[in-house]
């Protein structure tokens, strides 16, 4: 009997174990305090106790480093409920719901996505992940306010595109994050934010 697919079964566990230490590694620099400049491919791979040829062989890039250390804060900021969201008959309901998912997800690693998003200014790379995640959040906001024109909701004559805007600001991590205390989770302003959102409906 060949012992091939126990070995490459073996192979493939030390490959998602070294994965999972890159990007854990990527996460927890990222919410050290420092220079911005101390986010690198060399300093996740000295973290991680792996060659730069590993976490390149795994990611491709920089880019795709990034990309992963985001699903795995979307996967653990519970962002899989956002699909009720958009199956709630309710538009209203959704949009709660949806605003509640986003609280989640924030709050999933607060000093992490903090640095991200400052990254994201003045790093391209980081720049490019982060604004492709908003424009997801934007096209979601967009559904649910087209439900929301639907049946008459906001007012007639207000351009939905400018109510879209508008629940972008509210819904991002830097309303969450501004209007929660420093060191309280993100989570506890949901309601706050579904009330704003609701008078931006009004």
């Amino acid at each position: 009997m060949s012992p091939r697919p126990y070995q490459l079964g073996k192979r493939q566990d030390q490959i998602d174990e070294s994965r999972r230490r890159v990007i854990d590694a990527a996460r927890s620099l990222l919410a050290e305090a420092g220079s911005y400049r101390a986010f690198t491919v060399d300093a996740v791979a000295k973290k991680a106790d792996v060659s730069k040829a590993t976490i390149y062989y795994q990611f491709e890039c920089k880019t795709g480093l990034l990309e992963a250390v985001c699903d795995a804060l979307a996967e653990a900021g519970g962002m899989s409920a956002l699909a009720a969201a958009f199956t709630t008959p309710d538009p209203t309901a959704a949009l709660r719901l949806f605003v509640a998912t986003f609280g989640g997800f924030w709050d999933v690693d607060r000093a992490a996505m903090r640095r991200l998003r400052a990254l994201a200014a003045l790093d391209p790379e980081v720049g490019a992940v982060i604004s492709a995640r908003d424009d997801r959040r934007r096209m979601g906001l967009r559904v649910l306010v087209g439900r929301l024109v639907e049946e008459g909701a906001p007012k007639s004559g207000i351009d939905p595109e400018d109510i879209v805007r508008v629940l972008h600001v509210l819904t991002s991590f830097e309303t969450f994050d501004g209007l929660a205390k420093p060191d309280g989770p993100l989570s506890a302003v949901v309601e706050d934010v579904v009330n704003l959102v609701e008078a931006v409906l009004r």
